[in-house]
C-alpha cells in the first residue's frame, strides 16, 4: 500500500477547491495528459471524469469515478484502467494550523494490477505520489485565494 503526505501551504477549502474542479486533474496528477468531465456532477458519488494518459505514440483512456465525498474533508475514487484493473485511491484533507495536510493512499482493487502489486511497484507508486503531491501543492498554492479563506 502506498501511503503519502503533504503539508500545503493554504487552508484546506482552497485545496478541496482545485479537487472539486475535475478539468484540473491534469494540471497535477503524474501521467495525466487530459481530463474532461464524463457523466454527473463532479465529485458527487458516482460521478465520473475521463481521461487519457499519454507515452509517444501510445496512450490509454480510463475514468475515474467517486466514490466517497466528504467535502471539504475525504475524496475516495476509482481508477479505472482498462485492462490494467482498477486501483483506490483516497485523498484525506486536514486543517493544519493555517495550513492543509493531504494524506495519499493508493492500492489496487482489480485487475493484474492487483496481481502484481508487491515492493518494488509500491517505492514506484511513492516516487509518483511525491511528484503528485508536489504538483497538487503548485496548483493550489498559485491558484487565487478562496474568498471565505482570506477572511
Amino acid at each position: 500500500m502506498a501511503v503519502r503526505h503533504r503539508l500545503i501551504e493554504r487552508p484546506p477549502g482552497d485545496v478541496w477547491a482545485v479537487l472539486a474542479d475535475g478539468t484540473r486533474y491534469g494540471e497535477w496528477v503524474v501521467g495525466t495528459s487530459d481530463t474532461r468531465p464524463d457523466t454527473g456532477v463532479w465529485p458527487q458519488v458516482g460521478s465520473t471524469i475521463a481521461y487519457t494518459v499519454r507515452l509517444g505514440r501510445w496512450s490509454l483512456s480510463g475514468n475515474t469515478t467517486v466514490r466517497r465525498c466528504e467535502a471539504p474533508g475525504v475524496l475516495e475514487l476509482e481508477a479505472d484502467s482498462g485492462w490494467l484493473g482498477t486501483a483506490r485511491i483516497a485523498l484525506d484533507i486536514r486543517p493544519w494550523g493555517e495550513h492543509t495536510l493531504v494524506i495519499l493512499d493508493e492500492h489496487p482493487l482489480r485487475g493484474p494490477g492487483g496481481f502484481l502489486h508487491n515492493a518494488a511497484v509500491d517505492a514506484l507508486i511513492q516516487a509518483r505520489h511525491r511528484s503528485m503531491l508536489g504538483r497538487l501543492a503548485d496548483v493550489v498554492e498559485h491558484s487565487p485565494r478562496r474568498r471565505s479563506a482570506a477572511i
